[in-house]
């Protein structure tokens, strides 16, 4: 029997799909416009289809290989037999996730557009609820996959008392490699895709051929705008599902064995974090319905009435995460709730740094846009100075969170003992949940951006009134802020949950172990030359006692190595990306030189370009682009715990985590700041569009388009894909190594 508080997170998730489907069949009844508006999106929207069935037939064969190696360990006992499985689901559901996003968001960008001829609220309400679908699919389907294989192992797992919990959420844990692989392959591919379409469309329409933005002679602009949608929408939403899912599982994990000894206390621990997610949903959609503006607002107003909803969800979880623990009764229960509380504000001050350093309505912007008067490199210097600065509170917060949430838990123990060590990672992990507890509306903040920046291409493209456009407009430079908000919140959220899947692998390095003593002839496992022991010896020892048999400390050149390893693998991963948006951009921008040059009836307006063209390069750039840095994250902790065993993989995700960490943020600032610090000239300052100062604008802006869009926002999955590969691996890692 499952404790009844449970079923809240299954019946959260059918409301969460419920709403979602509401809120799209509501935009499907809109009006699309005018016959130009519906061929121009039905364009875009065939155009991401025909991309997203190309990629998922080559990550489909990725995760067919995958499965069968994992079912290879499992077969010869090195691994948990459900990982195939689960493997497989966890996959499928973050695909699902991105397909239903974006392809909501490829029918509401005309709608959007539309909306916006009747008022500037009417486009917000199109553009932002079509977003909360998106928002409400990757929390629907998280909770729906979670309850299900919750519900599942509960009926299956023959082992009794506290270890049983341990098995059923370490087990849990393995379906989010599946998500965090699907999620690498959208993030990278996306970002590469929307990347290469976006330098080619600038440097050659705006720089050389001095023609606007979303302007319908430029032959790259059907795919920069299909771009938006892969890269932000459908690479987000499998982002953040990953990010949603790992959160929960790794908190329900840590909770299973901080208190093993305790198995009815166990299992509050467990449905604690899944509960306080459950309830989050309901609160999601009170602040979705709240959030509306006025006409003739400006950027100030619309982004208050978006931090409206999303601070009046966090307000109403901070006191819902009381209500609930004090109703399950768990020990300590105010502690942990201030633990979520923790996160919860981390994610708030996170966001809203985030939004100082990238809006234009701030200074750091403004300098940006000063710095493009005296020409690109001033700009680029202004940027990436900008971009290491803001890393500073980001990283202070999260330190600070981490450090706070895990006092929370255990009651302020100082001192560093078995129970408290475990209380407190305990409550780190939650810290996380409460961070993502809102998700429903911030990813519906973060979706909206790509869909505004389409209807504004939309309204450019089929001239619509100037009117218009300038609504569009004000909503797009919205998006631009959000979407810098939500990679800065989707980074924060990455850091807690990749420390707490740090702690859960140690779990499942005591559950490999085990599996491998049951099927010794002796009954026993060695762990170096030292030590001998049976699985129930296993069962006895702390975290603290794993760490001193594997030696894990800063002299153990293993550790060492491993972290090294770990730094190295952010650098490595944005080379490759980088390199990716630049090599296929290169061919979008000799693409577009060449149709200009053949075709002089292009720029004079008398003959069409060749959209689908662009749309073919992008696609074939970044199917063969995405998979060398994808294979990559799966392989690095397989080899590191091959050559270097425990210590190396621990060492790898510690390294990977702080640096990954602080270059996501400065990727996605840098990035974000040069975007709206083109759109600040833009508005009619420094000379405005044309200017030689929004020349130097648009080259800081193509230069950060990979920044902010392809490489910044891949690192958050990389520091957790790999503890989830890590984690998956233990088995092997356990069983064969060098050192």
């Amino acid at each position: 029997m499952v404790h009844p508080l449970f079923w809240i997170t299954p019946v959260a998730s059918l409301v969460a799909l419920a709403v979602a489907f509401h809120f799209y069949s509501s935009m499907k009844k809109r009006d699309e416009g005018t016959f130009l508006m519906k061929k121009i999106a039905k364009a875009v929207r065939e155009g991401a289809m025909s991309y997203l069935r190309q990629q998922y037939k080559v990550v489909g064969i990725v995760f067919v290989c995958l499965a069968v190696f994992f079912l290879v360990l499992a077969f010869f006992d090195l691994q948990n037999h459900w990982v195939p499985v689960a493997f497989l689901t966890g996959g499928f559901f973050s695909a699902l996730a991105g397909y239903v996003g974006m392809k909501t968001a490829t029918y509401a960008s005309a709608r959007t557009a539309w909306a916006a001829r009747q008022s500037l609220n009417d486009g917000l309400q199109v553009a932002f609820r079509s977003g909360a679908v998106m928002g409400l699919t990757v929390v629907g389907l998280a909770l729906l996959d979670i309850s299900a294989w919750y519900l599942i192992l509960q009926a299956f797992t023959d082992l009794s008392g506290g270890q049983k919990l341990i098995f059923i959420t370490t087990t849990m844990l393995t379906f989010g490699m599946g998500a965090s692989c699907q999620a690498l392959f959208a993030r990278v591919g996306g970002g590469i895709y929307t990347k290469a379409a976006d330098v080619g469309a600038d440097l050659v329409g705006k720089v050389e051929a001095g023609i606007p933005e979303d302007d319908p002679r430029n032959p790259a602009t059907i795919a920069d705008n299909v771009g938006d949608n892969v890269g932000d929408v459908a690479g987000m939403g499998a982002d953040l599902y990953e990010s949603y899912a790992g959160a929960i599982l790794s908190s329900a994990a840590l909770g299973a064995a901080a208190f093993a000894a305790n198995p009815s206390m166990q299992e509050k621990a467990v449905i604690a974090p899944m509960l306080i997610a459950g309830v989050g949903v309901f609160l999601s959609v009170i602040g979705i319905y709240s959030v509306r503006t006025k006409e003739h607002s400006g950027i100030q107003q619309l982004l208050s009435a978006l931090g409206r909803g999303t601070q009046l969800s966090a307000v109403l979880i901070a006191a819902a995460s009381f209500l609930i623990l004090h109703g399950l009764g768990l020990e300590n229960w105010h502690g942990i709730a201030f633990s979520v509380i923790t996160g919860l504000v981390a994610g708030v001050i996170i966001g809203q740094v985030t939004e100082y350093y990238t809006s234009q309505s701030y200074k750091p912007t403004r300098k940006i846009s000063k710095s493009a008067t005296t020409g690109p490199a001033t700009v680029i210097i202004s940027g990436l100075g900008l971009g290491m600065l803001s890393t500073a509170v980001p990283v202070l917060t999260v330190a600070v969170a981490i450090i706070l949430s895990y006092l929370c838990a255990n009651g302020f123990q100082l001192e560093l003992s078995a129970e408290s060590l475990s209380m407190g990672l305990y409550g780190i992990g939650i810290a996380a949940v409460g961070m993502l507890s809102t998700l429903g509306i911030t990813l519906a903040t973060d979706a909206y951006g790509p869909i505004a920046d389409n209807a504004g291409g939309n309204a450019e493209m089929s001239g619509l009134e100037s009117e218009v456009r300038q609504r569009t407009d004000i909503l797009d430079a919205l998006g631009n802020t959000t979407a810098a908000t939500g990679k800065g919140f989707a980074i924060g959220s990455a850091a807690l949950t990749a420390l707490a899947l740090l702690a859960s692998y140690v779990e499942e390095i005591r559950i490999a172990l085990v599996r491998v003593a049951e099927g010794a002839a002796d009954g026993m496992v060695a762990i170096g030359e030292n030590f001998r022991f049976t699985a129930e010896q296993l069962h006895g020892l702390s975290l603290i006692d794993f760490m001193e048999i594997y030696q894990v400390h800063l002299m153990n050149p293993s550790v060492l190595a491993g972290a090294f390893i770990g730094a190295m693998m952010t650098f490595l991963f944005c080379g490759l990306t980088m390199n990716a948006v630049g090599s296929a951009a290169q061919k979008m921008v000799q693409e577009v030189r060449r149709q200009f040059r053949q075709n002089p009836g292009i720029l004079e307006g008398t003959s069409d370009p060749d959209y689908s063209r662009c749309v073919h390069i992008s696609t074939i750039g970044a199917q063969k682009a995405m998979l060398l840095p994808s294979l990559l994250a799966i392989a690095t902790p397989v080899l590191t715990g091959l050559f270097f065993g425990v210590p190396g993989v621990l060492g790898l995700l510690a390294g990977g985590l702080a640096c990954g960490f602080s270059m996501a943020i400065f990727m996605a600032n840098s990035g974000g700041s040069w975007d709206n610090a083109k759109k600040f000239i833009e508005e009619g300052n420094y000379g405005g569009k044309g200017s030689e100062a929004h020349s130097a604008a648009v080259v800081g802006d193509t230069v950060g388009d990979p920044f902010k869009d392809t490489s910044g926002p891949s690192l958050n999955i990389l520091i957790k894909l790999m503890s989830m590969v890590a984690i998956v691996m233990a088995g092997l890692t356990v069983s064969y190594n060098l050192l």
